[in-house]
C-alpha cells in the first residue's frame, strides 16, 4: 500500500529518478502515449520534482504525435505508432520543444484489444534522446506479459522511469565534474 496516488514501487523509483537527475544537474521531458501521463504523474508525486521535470507530452493519438512532437505522417504510415522509429521521433520532438537535457518516449499496445500478430498486446517501445550527445538515440522494444491493461501500463511506466536514470557514460561524465 502507498500513502500517495500511485503504487509504492512506482513512487520509490520516481523518487530515485528525481534525486539522481537533481544530483546530475539535468532535467527531463517525456512523450507518453500508452502510459497516458502515468510517468509524469509519478515524477510530480515527488517533492522537489520541479527542479528536474521540465514537461510531458501526452500524445495518445497519431494526430497529437504529429502536431505536438513533429512526428512525420510517413513514419506513422510506414512503421506505425508502436515502432522504434516513432518513439525516436517522439523523443526528439520532446527534446527539441523543451529545455530538458534528456527525453524519453513511450508508445505501445496496452490492450485488451488493438494487438496484432506482429505487435501483440503488451508490445511497448521506448526511446531516450540526450541533448548534446554524439550517440544515436536509444530505442528498445519490450513485450510485457501482463494479465491486464493496468499491469502493462504499470510495467511500461517503471521501464520508462529506469530510462530516465543517469546511466553509463553520462553518469561517469557527471562524476568527473
Amino acid at each position: 500500500m502507498t500513502n500517495g496516488l500511485l503504487p509504492s514501487d512506482i513512487e520509490a523509483l520516481a523518487r530515485k529518478v528525481v534525486e539522481a537527475n537533481a544530483q546530475a544537474g539535468r532535467t527531463v521531458a517525456l512523450a507518453e502515449s500508452c502510459t497516458g501521463g502515468l510517468v509524469a504523474a509519478a515524477l510530480t508525486e515527488v517533492p522537489g520534482s520541479s527542479a528536474v521535470f521540465d514537461r510531458s507530452y501526452v500524445t495518445y493519438s497519431n494526430a497529437a504525435k504529429r502536431e505536438m512532437l513533429g512526428v512525420s505522417s510517413e513514419i506513422i504510415e510506414t512503421f506505425g505508432a508502436v515502432s522504434i522509429a516513432c518513439v525516436w521521433a517522439m523523443a526528439k520532438g520532446a527534446l527539441e520543444r523543451s529545455g530538458a537535457d534528456v527525453a524519453v518516449a513511450i508508445s505501445g499496445v496496452a490492450g485488451p484489444g488493438g494487438g496484432t500478430k506482429l505487435k501483440p498486446v503488451g508490445t511497448v517501445v521506448f526511446a531516450r534522446v540526450t541533448r548534446h550527445s554524439e550517440s544515436e538515440p536509444e530505442g528498445e522494444l519490450k513485450l510485457f506479459d501482463g494479465p491486464d491493461r493496468a499491469t502493462i501500463r504499470r510495467e511500461a511506466a517503471l521501464w520508462a522511469l529506469e530510462l530516465l536514470m543517469p546511466h553509463g557514460k553520462e553518469q561517469a561524465e557527471q562524476s568527473e565534474i
